[in-house]
């Protein structure tokens, strides 16, 4: 049986992503936060500041994204561009590439529930434009991010 967990965000630690995104693994990584992929479902928080974007990527699962703060624009393989602003949430199947950026300025807040308790993230580096992503994802200077 699992015992009651009651997390508190402001005392998890920020994970740094290239390009200045944090991510706060709220769920995940077992009761003590030192074991990843204990847990039977990953959640987490992430903020991405102004111009970040991601590569076009996917995951062996599904993901459910639910937009908090901020504006960007999502993109996926088969539903184009869709616009995220707080309340939007998106069902990612497993494997399906996508991609996001942050369009207003200011930073973007999604929360995360990703249907495995590992983080497991494939970058389809050939699946779009020279730069691996679709060039509507590209971040404000040019830069591939993640």
């Amino acid at each position: 049986m699992t015992n009651l967990r009651i997390i508190d965000v402001s005392s998890v630690p920020d994970k740094h992503f290239p390009g200045g995104a944090t991510y706060r693994t709220l769920i995940g990584d077992g009761p003590d936060g030192t074991r990843p992929g204990s847990d039977p479902v990953r959640i987490g928080i992430q903020t991405s500041p102004p111009g970040y974007a991601t590569p076009l990527h996917s995951h062996p699962y599904d993901e459910i994204l639910t937009t908090l703060e901020g504006e960007g624009i999502a993109w996926t393989e088969d539903g184009g561009e869709i616009s995220l602003k707080p309340g939007v949430t998106l069902l990612l199947p497993a494997n399906r590439p996508h991609a996001f950026r942050v369009t207003g300025k200011l930073p973007l807040v999604t929360y995360g529930l990703h249907l495995s308790g590992e983080r497991l993230v494939d970058i389809h580096d050939d699946s779009s434009s020279d730069a691996g992503y679709p060039e509507a994802m590209q971040s404000s200077a040019g830069e591939r991010l993640l």
